[in-house]
Parts: C-alpha cells; structure tokens; sequence
C-alpha cells in the first residue's frame, strides 16, 4: 500500500488507538496502568512499511498522545520514545523479513512485546531524566514491567488488526470469473 491509502490507514488507526486509550481503558487500568494502543499500532505499522515512515508515524502518533487530555507529562517523551520504536521495529523487520510478505502471527507478538518494551522504558528513562513523575526507580521498574505485560496482551489483537489495516488492497475487489462448462445433453 503506497500513496493517500496508505496515510489514511495511518490516521485511522492512531486515531482509533488514541480514542480507545484514552476514554474506554482508563476504565479497565490496572494499578493506574492502560495497555498503550498507540504504541502497538505504531509497531504493526513498522512491521509492513518502510523504516522512514513508521519514524514518522510515531514521531506524529507520540505528539498526539503527549496533549491528549489527561497528559501529565512533559510533552515530547512520548513523541520520542514512539520515533524510536517505529525506527526500530520498522528496521529489525525489514532486515530479517524478505519484503512484501505478512509478519507471521509469533512474529507480530515478538514485535508487539520488545515494541512496548523499548517503548515504555524509553518513556520512563526520560522521565527519571527530565524528573517529570516524582517517583523512585524502584517504583518506575514496577510500572514499566506492569505496562509491558498488559501492552503483550493488547498486542494479541491489535498487532494483527494494524497489520491487516495496512497491507489488504484498497478499492473494489475484482469479480471472479467461474468458467462455463459445456452442457450436457441427456443421453
């Protein structure tokens, strides 16, 4: 997928991921954690494009979360941490993928959980260097352990429906032609 389609899978799915993470699992967190949707579509997004575009999207896509509502960060971490993770999702996947095939599904998951991993530390060590959340690093391992399993169990479903959004073909579906078979006279 190349052009416009593929920048308007992008909007939509960092648009969807953002309304879903910030108003629906807000509801759902687990010791103040959320599973980070963003993230995940980010590293789908990595997976089936280029490198250059998935730094893009997740430069673009952390903006967005870092003045979401509730922010209460510094803005920027965000930003950062997603541009890293789609550089190197996107690079890591096109080394070790021959070009133009689905990831397969262990492979999306693999992806999904270093994904949340390099992520979620990137954004925690920022903090602990801009000392933008007043907690010690004890308490920082917790939360980044606690945001990695859930964001594993999010990426089962989101990894795979990123993908998907990006590499099935846009426009109409060609009309399958069934062969006529002679027909047969009765004997």
């Amino acid at each position: 997928m190349r052009g416009t389609p593929r920048l308007v899978a992008a909007l939509c799915t960092v648009v969807v991921a953002l309304l879903l993470q910030v108003t629906v699992f807000p509801h759902l967190a687990w010791n103040g954690v959320v599973p980070d949707l963003v993230l995940l579509a980010v590293v789908g997004a990595a997976l089936v494009t280029d490198a250059r575009f998935a730094t893009l999207l997740g430069f673009g896509a952390g903006l967005l979360l870092d003045v979401a509502p509730p922010a209460d960060h510094a803005a920027g971490r965000w930003a950062l941490a997603l541009l890293v993770v789609g550089y190197v999702v996107g690079r890591v996947a096109h080394d070790h993928q021959p070009g133009g095939q689905r990831p397969s599904y262990p492979v999306m998951l693999a992806a999904g959980a270093a994904g949340a991993f390099v992520g979620t530390s990137l954004f925690a060590l920022s903090g602990l260097v801009l000392r933008d959340p007043a907690v010690g690093v004890g308490e920082l391992l917790e939360v980044v352990l606690a945001a990695v399993a859930y964001d594993v169990l999010a990426a089962v479903v989101v990894v795979p429906a990123t993908v998907w959004l990006f590499t099935r073909e846009p426009g109409p579906r060609p009309a399958q032609v069934t062969p006529r078979l002679p027909r047969r006279t009765p004997v």
